[in-house]
């Protein structure tokens, strides 16, 4: 008997070289399986920041930080996209409250790959109505956008999932309606456009709040939806890991107007009266910070700004970043800082002009079946009148109809115009098309009509 040097098990010599001969075959497969195996848990396996690791990290190289963008989020989806899909469903049927607690649930979920596919459903998208401002009750069909595929009284396809993501960058800025605090309208981010910070509200803390707008800003930015306009860059600064004494904060982003009232008094070198002097001090002492003398004023002013912008929402901005990690952005983020500026915005960044609008729009064609039974006079004045709107219009109302037209305030890199019979513009959000009826004789009842669209796209489709 001798022991095979592979397996180490005894067998007679003269049939050891036969077994060894298969044996060592064998093994070799198995280290080859073992390894493969080994490869494709690592890269599924979450990365320092968070986030799955990609097979490939090209746009780390990629010079162009737009295309370094698309491509990390795209490498992203491909790792999952053979995933069961995630389900984001909501009724519009029901109340404001109702609607923004199913996307707060549907972000408050753990343990979620972010990258999965996802399905969005709009349930009860046909026959509803709603009061217009000019005292009119209109049906389904008037003012609406349609969507690829409608089931039932189900809304799915690109357009709806535009439509969700659209809605849940404006429901972080503008508040959800649900009533967290003894108010109708819950606020995330408070303070002037461009100024934005969290809330200071321990509640919404406790309630995980932040960590679900870290996942909704992660979760558009992989879907390349929008993003979150008009943050504080101290406080962008400060969520990147920047520490909170070098970052450049200004008593706009002081949201509290009585606190920045107050903060303000120490700026210059004016006398204070014994009445603002008390203010200071009172407001130095509720935050453990000493007494106001001649040697410390500007210190003084410093240190209460900071902590009025940043001091105060310290664990709101930490949450933040738990949810950004959950998702590539922040590996991106990290990695490639000159990626900062466009995934977190100025505000009115993401405007843009008429003329890049209509560069991009592809005309009603003379001899095109889709719209064959209008006139080529009917297309031309319906043309005309669409050019003017976009010309005069402002950048709010430019942003308005790219949302109504598409699903959301991106600007696609062609938008198609068709000239139909019908009695109301409509938009076809998932093929990018703006359906308008050809019966309009003058500018002023397309401009009424235009302007009536363009407000109903943030109740949804279908709705007025």
């Amino acid at each position: 008997m001798q022991e095979c040097p592979v397996c180490t098990k005894m067998f007679p010599t003269d049939f050891i070289e036969v077994h060894a001969s298969s044996c060592v075959e064998r093994a070799g497969k198995e280290v080859m399986h073992e390894s493969i195996v080994i490869e494709e848990e690592q890269a599924a396996m979450p990365g320092p920041s968070g986030t799955c690791a990609t097979a490939t990290d090209g746009w780390l190289t990629i010079s162009d930080p737009t295309k370094a963008i698309s491509q990390c989020a795209d490498s992203f989806l491909r790792i999952h996209e053979t995933k069961s899909p995630l389900l984001l469903s909501m009724d519009i049927r029901k109340s404001p409250a109702e609607q923004d607690m199913a996307l707060i649930s549907f972000y408050k979920r753990t343990n979620v790959e972010w990258g999965r596919p996802l399905n969005c459903k709009l349930e009860g998208s046909s026959n509803y109505k709603l009061q217009w401002s000019k005292n009119k009750v209109f049906p389904l069909s008037l003012f609406c956008q349609t969507v690829h595929c409608v089931t039932g009284d189900c809304a799915i396809g690109q357009g709806v999932t535009r439509f969700f993501f659209s809605k849940c960058m404006e429901k972080l800025k503008s508040g959800f309606c649900i009533n967290f605090a003894n108010s109708n309208v819950t606020r995330l981010f408070e303070g002037e456009p461009g100024h934005l910070v969290p809330s200071a509200s321990h509640f919404l803390v406790e309630s995980d709040m932040f960590m679900v707008a870290g996942r909704m800003v992660g979760h558009s930015f992989l879907h390349g939806g929008p993003c979150l306009l008009g943050l504080s860059p101290a406080v962008v600064h400060v969520l990147l890991g920047g520490s909170p004494e070098t970052a450049t904060v200004t008593l706009q982003d002081c949201p509290d107007l009585d606190i920045r009232e107050t903060i303000d008094l120490l700026d210059g070198g004016s006398i204070l009266s014994d009445k603002d002097k008390q203010r200071v001090q009172d407001l130095a002492h509720a935050w453990d910070l000493p007494c106001l003398t001649e040697k410390n004023r500007r210190w003084l002013f410093e240190k209460l700004l900071i902590h009025a912008v940043i001091g105060r929402v310290t664990r709101q901005i930490k949450q933040l970043r738990r949810g950004l990690k959950e998702t590539p952005m922040w590996t991106l983020v990290t990695q490639r800082p000159d990626t900062v500026a466009l995934l977190f915005p100025k505000e009115g960044a993401g405007n843009f002009s008429p003329e890049v609008l209509l560069q991009r729009l592809t005309w009603p064609h003379e001899d095109s079946d889709d719209d064959d039974d209008c006139s080529v006079d009917t297309k031309c004045r319906i043309s005309g009148y669409l050019r003017q709107f976009i010309a005069n219009a402002t950048p709010t109302e430019l942003t308005e109809l790219v949302k109504f037209w598409t699903g959301w305030e991106i600007i696609p890199p062609s938008l198609s115009v068709e000239v139909v019979e019908g009695r109301y513009p409509t938009a076809s959000t998932c093929f990018e098309t703006l359906r308008i009826p050809g019966h309009y004789k003058d500018y002023t009842s397309f401009k009424c009509d235009i302007l009536a669209c363009i407000d109903s796209c943030h109740t949804g489709f279908g709705l007025v």
